[in-house]
């Protein structure tokens, strides 16, 4: 009989020691930790090779390689110096423009691959993707760089369509599609936040 007690003193002891064990673990490290779920990753972002930085780049000028209007003391607005002025600028930016689509179509032809990975085709497609809505839109901006080269051919460049005044310069310059004086232009992006 006394081997027998000698026994039940050393379970008793084992479940001691897990109980303090266990205790002792979860108040040396935060629950948080322990419990939150794991963040997905993160999606990468379009891969950006150096073709592609100055070509944002250049988009990003675009028209910005002009030295700014000298206005003449007594000068009339919209003079045919100021008119030859804006001709050039709406030219440069449309160049720029149509060489933009000519690179967009050969980066196409060169970097089109047939990937065996699925993660590779979606990284392609998505970004030739987002270099076609980027062409589309340039695309509606030479639309309108052509519109506003026949107004200058008509002489009714740089006045508002709307009231009639003159849209200024530095305006002009600023964006030489404009076809809103900037107080009409207000007026309309007002009533566009309106209309929701």
């Amino acid at each position: 009989m006394p081997t027998k007690k000698p026994e039940a003193p050393k379970k008793a002891a084992a479940k001691k020691t897990v109980k303090t064990a266990a205790p002792k673990k979860a108040a040396g490290k935060p629950a948080a930790k322990t419990t939150a779920p794991k963040k997905a990753p993160a999606s990468k972002p379009a891969k950006t090779t150096p073709a592609n930085l100055e070509q944002r780049k250049r988009t990003l000028e675009g028209f910005s390689h002009f030295t700014p209007y000298q206005e003449k003391k007594g000068e009339e607005y919209m003079s045919p110096r100021m008119l030859e002025h804006f001709r050039e600028i709406l030219e440069a930016w449309k160049r720029e423009l149509m060489e933009e689509v000519d690179r967009t179509v050969h980066h196409m032809q060169d970097e089109a691959a047939n990937f065996p990975d699925p993660n590779d085709r979606a990284s392609q497609e998505s970004e030739f993707s987002m270099e076609l809505r980027t062409r589309d839109r340039e695309r509606k901006l030479l639309k309108k760089i052509n519109e506003s080269l026949d107004l200058i051919d008509e002489s009714e460049y740089g006045f508002c369509e709307s009231c009639g005044v003159e849209i200024g310069v530095r305006r002009l310059e600023a964006r030489p599609t404009a076809t809103l004086c900037i107080d009409c232009k207000t007026l309309d992006e007002i009533r566009e936040k309106q209309r929701g």
